[in-house]
């Protein structure tokens, strides 16, 4: 209780003796920066300025792609994805409708033995397990369908984003070889990946 009381006190009087900022006139405000997309004027009016990134909007983007996909690569003018996207949803449907006939046909043949017309060599609870093996995997990738689709949005989003920075124009990335000696593992030998910007 007499802490509780001797800290709202505390509390109190350092209040008391607080003040707001005082406005200072900024001497950069007044100076239009490049890398900025507004600035503020000598009048105190916000101008807005145009720049690369204006023309790539990210939600825009991520719409385009929840609607049609391969959409969002298409407005990014990242061409060469959409092959990619579209190579997926194909690959991934494959499978599932793969998985599919193989359910329906393992289907059948549970139900030709349960109905005792079934001329095969499996058993009942052989072909239960491929019934419930193949039903798993098509559910599998049908939730891998549906992650790929929200991959795609989501490339786009950031793609959009990423227009707005510059690129250093020196930046190389470039393959070496390497050749390590340490005491603990010896002789090392290998690629290198270097970076210099």
């Amino acid at each position: 209780m007499r802490v509780s009381f001797f800290l709202a006190s505390l509390l109190l009087v350092t209040v008391e003796f607080c003040w707001a900022q005082e406005i200072k006139k900024d001497s950069l405000a007044t100076k239009k920066n490049p890398t900025d997309t507004s600035f503020i004027s000598g009048d105190n009016q916000i101008v807005e300025i145009e720049s690369y990134a204006k023309r790539f909007d990210p939600r825009k983007a991520m719409m385009f792609s929840a609607v049609f996909p391969g959409a969002g690569q298409f407005y990014n003018k990242k061409y060469w994805k959409m092959p990619l996207v579209y190579g997926g949803f194909t690959g991934l449907l494959y499978v599932v409708n793969f998985y599919d006939k193989a359910n329906l046909r393992f289907r059948k043949e549970l139900f030709d033995v349960i109905n005792n017309t079934y001329t095969g060599v499996k058993t009942k609870e052989q072909i239960r397990i491929q019934v419930d093996k193949t039903r798993r995997e098509r559910d599998f990738y049908i939730i891998m369908n549906g992650l790929f689709y929200l991959l795609q949005m989501v490339d786009a989003h950031v793609d959009a984003h990423l227009k707005e920075f510059d690129l250093n124009p020196k930046m190389q990335v470039s393959l070496e070889p390497m050749v390590e000696n340490s005491m603990m593992t010896g002789r090392n030998t290998g690629i290198a990946l270097k970076i210099k910007f």
